[in-house]
């Protein structure tokens, strides 16, 4: 059982990186390039660009999505030797622990940002790659997956942050609440910043 732990932990890990950064790729560098395309180039780029960048963009997202829930079972939800149940990890004489509210908090914005994926993001680009849009439809498909993908962008960091925080934070859950409010302001800030300045990375100025 260490060992299926061990593993679905390190393919949680890659997929996440996978996901992670095709989504910072697509918001820090593509969004800024395809505004300075004209209709022509974007078909002759797009079809090759991204369609390879979107498989492993949604991919990376579902084994992410996948791996991270088994691994919640194997630490929250089993006890060697008991078999499947609330672990000491989730809960104990007080209730559920600050562990298991941290990784909740993180579990809760990487679901949102799963299904912003595969059921808003992905729809939307497959059916304007696919040429399937009329040219009405095609401005609303676009603002659609753009801020599906902008509101992924903003949850990252903090989602990040709440993943990563049981390693830190297990005690005091007020001040548990104040760092996770205060990393998740400047999470967004940072993205914001990013997001604003990657349109002149690369240019003169």
């Amino acid at each position: 059982m260490d060992m299926v732990h061990l593993a679905t932990r390190w393919l949680h890990v890659i997929a996440g990186i996978v996901w992670i950064g095709h989504l910072y790729f697509f918001n820090f560098v593509n969004v800024p390039f395809q505004a300075s395309l004209d209709d022509a180039a974007k078909k002759a780029v797009n079809a090759k660009l991204l369609l390879r960048a979107l498989w492993w963009f949604r991919w990376g997202a579902m084994t992410t999505f996948v791996s991270g829930w088994a691994l919640f079972t194997l630490g929250y939800m089993h006890t060697p030797g008991l078999g499947f149940g609330p672990s000491v990890l989730f809960s104990d004489e007080n209730g559920m622990t600050s562990r298991a509210v941290w990784i909740l908090i993180g579990m809760a914005m990487a679901s949102i940002m799963w299904f912003n994926v595969w059921f808003i993001i992905w729809p939307a680009q497959k059916k304007m790659l696919a040429g399937q849009s009329s040219a009405e439809e095609l401005p609303a498909l676009r603002r659609k997956a753009y801020l599906a993908s902008r509101t992924n962008t903003y949850l990252s960091g903090p989602m990040l942050f709440a993943m990563l925080a049981p390693a830190h934070f297990t005690h005091d859950y007020s001040f548990n609440i104040m760092a996770f409010v205060i990393c998740s302001a400047l999470a967004v800030a940072g993205a914001y910043w990013a997001i604003r300045a990657s349109g002149k990375v690369g240019t003169i100025a």
